[in-house]
């Protein structure tokens, strides 16, 4: 066992330098993470009592980061790298103090604290995307994610029940909102130890200034569908786990217990198929993350109770991890060949990209929105999820295409010279 460790940990050594540092930056920044992506939706419900402000709320973050992706180009011909993406992790706490400084929550006050939460994805995912794209290759992509992953969900099990039950304890003899600020102020602390790992980086800034264009490649709009698919998933799963356990559960110490459940296999789980998993295994790993989604959807909606929420958390920790780790290597490697073939700023192609991730997590907050509207929450909560894992499904057939189309004009690259930039 331990010499097995020892064998990984002199694997992560031979890494270069900034593949080190970016993966320790995020692993730091990964600590705050659970508490963006699931206490502050609890604290939104437990304060209104009414899941639609949970979803404006999101839906303001999806708002910024949009915005703030095509901002940050502008910047990245200003600034280091390393600053923007500091930025981006110290808002987040900008964010949570704004929250929990309102004295209602009315609809002006969330979607304050959710344009800033948006700026700070909007810096932290911008930078932190291109920066892995640019120092990883085809080969250790896999390896990569799968690192990240097992730090993550590790992190998964630690931070939310730490974070629910100091909340459930520490309410019992002052305010529960005085127990919040107090983790708002450990989250600031951390994003800047995060900032300060960042900086020991030699992270470089895009070469090229010009980064917007209208007319791409047909092959990079079969991405942007792929991007779209995924989003359908993001624009309901940040807050509706918190939403279902706050419902049928009660508590925040439920909240991190559930969050935990299953958590160290699919972590162990995602660094073996990091490590061991080929270029050629994405689209298997992948179909393997949307088809454990769709089963968590069935539970939920067939059983609708605590039980079927923590199988739903259960198979959601297996879902997650899998979609990312073949999903992004899939979408760097799009990215890849076209900026070669089209010879244009790598940034271009993930700014676009955030379009099509918007376009989706719009369409599956609305359907949400619109179902609790209409009907009722309970089938909001309910049904929305299975509607949304359907489509996904749809995803294989889409990544497959990509997958096939990608080789073939690999090929091609190789063959014939590059285009000058449009």
């Amino acid at each position: 066992m331990l010499k097995n460790l020892s064998r990984e940990i002199k694997h992560f050594k031979e890494q270069p330098h900034d593949f080190r540092i970016l993966t320790l930056t995020n692993l730091i920044y990964a600590l705050v993470l659970p508490v963006i992506d699931i206490f502050v939706a609890a604290y939104v419900m437990r304060n209104s009592n009414d899941p639609t402000k949970v979803v404006i709320y999101q839906l303001t973050i999806y708002t910024g980061i949009p915005l703030t992706f095509l901002l940050n180009g502008f910047l990245l011909n200003r600034f280091s790298i390393k600053v923007l993406y500091s930025a981006g992790m110290l808002l987040s706490g900008v964010s949570m103090l704004v929250m929990m400084s309102l004295t209602t929550l009315d609809l002006v006050g969330i979607a304050s604290a959710g344009l800033i939460m948006g700026m700070s994805f909007g810096f932290y995912w911008a930078n932190r995307d291109y920066l892995a794209l640019a120092i990883t290759n085809d080969t250790n992509r896999n390896y990569y994610y799968g690192l990240e992953t097992f730090f993550y969900t590790i992190i998964a099990v630690i931070i939310p029940i730490a974070i629910g039950w100091f909340i459930e304890i520490y309410s019992d003899k002052n305010t529960v909102n005085s127990a919040y600020r107090i983790v708002t102020g450990i989250v600031f602390v951390i994003t800047i130890f995060a900032s300060i790992m960042c900086f020991r980086g030699h992270f470089p800034n895009p070469k090229q200034k010009k980064f917007i264009y209208f007319k791409f490649h047909p092959y990079w709009r079969k991405l942007l569908g792929l991007a779209t698919l995924k989003g359908l998933a993001q624009g309901y799963l940040v807050t509706a786990p918190a939403m279902l356990i706050m419902l049928l559960l009660g508590k925040e110490g439920a909240l991190g217990t559930a969050q935990s459940v299953g958590a160290i296999v699919a972590a162990v789980l995602m660094y073996i198929i990091g490590r061991l998993a080929k270029p050629q295994h994405r689209l298997y790993i992948f179909a393997g993350g949307l088809i454990f989604f769709f089963i968590a959807s069935l539970f939920n909606g067939i059983m609708y109770n605590a039980t079927g929420v923590i199988i739903f958390m259960m198979f959601l920790l297996l879902a997650k991890p899998l979609l990312d780790l073949a999903y992004f290597p899939i979408q760097f490697s799009v990215i890849d060949i076209l900026s070669k073939k089209e010879n244009r700023n790598e940034f271009a192609y993930i700014l676009n990209h955030e379009a099509g991730l918007y376009a989706g997590r719009f369409v599956g907050a609305g359907t949400f929105i619109f179902l609790a509207y209409y009907f009722s929450t309970e089938v909001a909560l309910r049904y929305a999820i299975m509607i949304i894992a359907l489509v996904q499904l749809l995803s294989v057939v889409v990544a497959r295409v990509i997958i096939k189309e990608g080789k073939e004009m690999t090929k091609e690259l190789k063959e014939e010279p590059v285009q000058t930039e449009a």
